[in-house]
Formats: C-alpha cells, structure tokens, sequence
C-alpha cells in the first residue's frame, strides 16, 4: 500500500491531535505550589517586611542558626537580649511544602531558641525569622541546609 498525500496529510493531523491530548492531559496532572495559600493578602503587607529588614540589618550582628547533632539553634542579635520578644520561625522548603515548619518565637533571655531537628526531614531550607520587640518590628531570612 503507498500512501499518497491525502494519508500523509491525515496521520499528520492524527498525530498532532494525539500530541495535543497528552500534553492537556499531564498538565492538567502538574503539582504547582504557591508560597502562601493567602499569597495576594501577603503581597500587600510586604512593606513591613521591608521596613523589618532594614532593621534587622541596622543591628550589630545578624541572626545565626546553627544545626548541633539533632539540634537547630537561633540566635538572635546581641541587642536583644534581655528584651521581650514575640515572633515566628518559618522554615521555608521550596521543593516541598510538606517539609515546612512554622513554629512561635521563643527565645531565652540571652536571645536564643532551641529547637529538635529531629522530625525535620534533610533539606535546603530558607529561614524567616520575624520578631517584634518593644514596638518595633524585625525580620530576617537565610539559606540553611539541614542534614
């Protein structure tokens, strides 16, 4: 059997259809993540957030977090010890939202958290430390790899 043109015309189309029905099909499939559930509501209040890293970038040493065996420790700037502090933790995984932590800012006197590390799964996380002390607020994030 020779296929003339008019075949060849058909099993073009019949292929393009086909490729046009898998790609709609997988696509329909794709698991796309936002930051936020509420990502427009954060969006507008993303001014705080400017003027918090401004602060936070205006004191003597930045936040440190260190991972200790099954440990992660925060710690904030020196001038905020002996403060009184209510804030956030946010561990932020990018490829997985199943990874993220939000916990409550609880630091000591001498501006440290301690938090277990051991129901964290091994990841590349981002940091976001928000905090209000006295009547002003901070914010700070970081790259951390936990392991």
């Amino acid at each position: 059997m020779t296929l003339n043109w008019g075949h060849k015309i058909t099993l073009a189309f019949s292929a393009f259809v086909v490729f046009m029905f898998v790609m709609v099909y997988k696509s329909m499939k794709t698991d796309f993540q936002l930051v936020t559930k509420e990502y427009y509501k954060d969006e507008l209040a993303y001014q705080q957030v400017i003027d918090g890293t401004n602060r936070a970038n205006n004191l003597s040493t930045a936040v440190q977090a260190t991972q200790l065996n099954n440990e992660l420790i925060i710690q904030l700037p020196t001038e905020m010890k002996g403060k009184t502090i209510s804030g956030n933790i946010w561990l932020y995984c990018s490829s997985d939202d199943k990874k993220d932590h939000r916990l409550e800012l609880a630091v000591d006197e001498n501006g440290r958290q301690v938090i277990s590390s051991k129901n964290m799964l091994p990841a590349n996380y981002l940091l976001k430390v928000s905090w209000k002390a006295g009547e002003l607020n901070y914010y700070n994030e970081q790259r951390i790899t936990l392991k």
